[in-house]
C-alpha cells in the first residue's frame, strides 16, 4: 500500500479502497489512477484524477481538477480530498487514517499503539458574532433546493459572498461550528476553532427546543432541511461516519426511536450499519432507503414532499423484520404510537 505521512508518522493507507467506498461519475480505475468527473463541482465529464500509487511523476494520493472553479481546489493531497468526500475537517480525516491502519510494522516489530484516552476538553462555545455577516433572510440557492422558508429560518441558514452558511449547534442552543457551502460547487469549509463535527449532531438543539422523541438519521445539513420540508424531523451526522460521541448525544437526548435514511451510495450504506451497531438496543430503529437519486433532498427536488415523506412512511421497525414479527409499528411525528 502507499505510504503516507500523517502526524509526522508514516501509515501504510489503501487509498483505492477508501476512494471505492464513495460513488463517482464515470470512473475509469486503473492501475496508477482514477479518472472521473469532478467531486468539488456539478461535472459530468472526467476532468478529475487521483493517483492511487507512487509514480514516476506524483505521490500516491496526488489529485488535480482540470476545471476547478476555486484555485483552492485544482489540486492538492489525499487527506484533504478524502476530507472533502467524508465532509469532515482534515484533522478529523487524519485521524481516521491512524487509526484505521495502525498498529503497524515498524524495524520488524509489532508496535501496538495504546487506545487514546478521550480527556473532555472544556471547549466553549463560538461566539454568535462571527454570524454578523450572515444575511439570515431565506435565499434563492435553498429555495431552488427545495427548502422551505420556515424551515430556512428555523436552522438560522443565510448566505455570505457567494456560500450558504449552515450553523452547527448545541443541544443548549449555543454555537459550536458553521459550515460554509459554496452556491457555485460542492466546495466546503468549516470555521476555524470550531468544535469537531465527530462531537457533533446537526439539529440537536431543535431536538432539545421541541422534545422531538423520533426522528429521521440523515447525513448533510441540506438533507436534514429537506427532511423538514416534508414535515418529518430531521438530525444529520454532517458526514459518512459515525462514532460513540454521536451514539451518546442521541441516546442522552428526548429522542426514542431513530429511522435511518442515508445516502444511496456504498458510503451511505456502510453509515447505516455503523449506526445500527451504535443504536441498536438504546432507542428504536427502523431503516428506510432512497431508491430514487442520492439523496433525500434529490428525491426532494424531483419528486416532491409527498414523495420524500412516503420513504419514512414505509421505513421497516428493525425489531420487527429481525425477530419477523407480521406486525409492524406506526407511529405519528407527535411521538404517539
Amino acid at each position: 500500500m502507499p505510504t503516507l505521512t500523517l502526524n509526522g508518522r508514516p501509515v501504510d493507507v489503501d487509498i483505492r479502497y477508501e476512494l471505492e467506498q464513495f460513488e463517482w461519475t464515470r470512473p475509469t480505475w486503473t492501475d496508477e489512477r482514477l479518472l472521473a468527473a469532478s467531486p468539488f463541482r456539478y461535472d459530468r465529464t472526467p476532468s478529475f484524477y487521483v493517483y492511487l500509487e507512487d509514480t514516476a511523476t506524483a505521490k500516491a494520493g496526488y489529485w488535480g481538477d482540470s476545471g476547478y472553479y476555486d484555485a483552492e481546489y485544482a489540486r492538492g493531497g489525499f487527506v484533504k480530498l478524502l476530507a472533502f468526500l467524508r465532509e469532515e475537517t482534515e484533522e478529523e480525516t487524519v485521524e481516521y487514517l491512524i487509526d484505521s491502519y495502525a498498529p503497524e510494522l515498524e524495524d520488524g516489530k509489532l508496535t501496538l499503539r495504546m487506545p487514546k484516552l478521550k480527556i473532555a476538553k472544556n471547549r466553549e462555545s463560538l461566539s454568535e458574532s462571527i454570524l454578523d455577516d450572515v444575511a439570515a433572510d431565506p435565499n434563492d440557492y435553498l429555495n431552488n433546493r427545495g427548502i422551505m422558508p420556515a424551515v430556512q429560518r428555523l436552522m438560522n441558514v443565510g448566505m455570505v459572498g457567494g456560500a450558504v452558511a449552515l450553523p452547527w449547534r448545541l443541544p443548549n442552543g449555543r454555537l459550536a461550528n458553521v459550515k460554509y457551502r459554496s452556491t457555485r460547487g460542492k466546495a466546503f469549509w468549516y470555521v476555524k476553532g470550531g468544535w469537531p463535527i465527530r462531537d457533533l449532531v446537526y439539529g440537536m438543539n431543535v431536538v432539545y427546543d421541541r422534545r422531538l422523541t423520533r426522528v429521521v438519521l440523515c447525513e448533510a445539513e441540506i438533507d436534514a432541511q429537506s427532511w423538514m420540508t416534508a414535515g418529518v424531523p430531521a438530525i444529520g451526522t454532517g458526514g459518512s461516519s459515525f462514532n460513540q460521541r454521536k451514539a451518546d448525544i442521541i441516546v442522552q437526548s428526548p429522542i426514542e426511536h431513530v429511522t435511518i435514511v442515508t445516502d444511496n451510495d456504498k458510503a451511505g450504506e456502510k453509515l447505516r450499519a455503523e449506526v445500527e451497531r451504535y443504536l441498536y438496543g438504546k432507542v428504536g430503529l427502523a431503516h428506510g432507503y432512497i431508491t430514487e437519486g442520492k439523496d433525500a433532498n434529490e428525491l426532494l427536488i424531483a419528486k416532491g414532499r409527498a414523495e420524500l415523506k412516503a420513504v419514512y412512511e414505509r421505513a421497516e421497525d428493525v425489531k420487527s423484520w429481525r425477530l419477523e414479527l407480521p406486525k409492524r409499528v406506526s407511529f405519528s411525528l407527535t411521538g404517539d404510537t
